[in-house]
């Protein structure tokens, strides 16, 4: 545990120091919870709640409830589905985005090497916009290395955003993530991850420096 707090607040304080103003080169806080619900060995309900902070971690801005089923059809194949309840802060207000959406993944192993392909369309129906439609593809790489007994496991990701609206497609956003994930109790495990996330709004990309904790409960 000791050796996990130590990691901790090395990343905290490196990506603390590159906060810049609300804009390019946001610093912000990502918080999500969640819980797995096996029904059997193919069948998983999953239920999360996220919150996000930004202008250096000193505004609440976003929240959202998700729930989603998933079906594994062999060891290395998943697809699924759920909804999504959004709260994204606009000009002061809250505004509400539903969106359904249907995942496949697949991934691989080679030498105790994890490769995972995650694939994930979005309908986006927000109030007085005009809907539309996001495709997104998540690849993760996770080493065999497990450390400590509480089996600290770095890893890394990428993941790409295409929006489809009004007869056009445009690449809009990319998030870079690397961290670790570890055990903190038998049915509870954590993650800790920076993420750097280009965003392109207006025809300019944007970077937004991300410090993120996930905490997910296995029933």
């Amino acid at each position: 545990m000791k050796q996990a707090v130590l990691l901790a607040s090395v990343l905290i304080l490196f990506f603390c120091g590159t906060a810049y103003a609300y804009d390019d080169g946001d610093f912000q806080v990502w918080n999500t919870n969640g819980q797995d619900f096996k029904i059997n060995e193919e069948l998983k309900l999953t239920l999360e709640e996220e919150f996000r902070w930004a202008d250096n971690a000193n505004e609440f801005f976003y929240h959202h409830y998700d729930i989603a089923a998933s079906l594994a059809f062999n060891k290395s194949t998943t697809f699924g589905g759920g909804y999504r309840h959004i709260y994204n802060l606009n000009n002061g207000k809250f505004k509400l985005e539903n969106q359904p959406y249907l995942i496949a993944s697949v991934s691989w192993q080679n030498h105790g090497f994890t490769l995972d392909s995650r694939n994930r369309m979005e309908y986006r129906h927000v109030k007085s916009s005009d809907d539309s439609w996001r495709y997104r593809n998540k690849i993760t790489l996770k080493p065999p290395w497990k450390f400590t007994k509480i089996q600290i496991q770095p890893y890394l990701a990428d993941e790409i955003f295409i929006a489809f609206g009004n007869s056009q497609e445009e690449f809009n956003q990319n998030r870079f993530a690397a961290g670790f994930s570890l055990r903190l109790m038998e049915r509870l495990k954590a993650e800790l991850y920076y993420m750097l996330a280009s965003i392109k709004k207006t025809g300019d990309w944007n970077d937004v420096n991300v410090l993120g904790v996930k905490l997910k409960l296995s029933f």
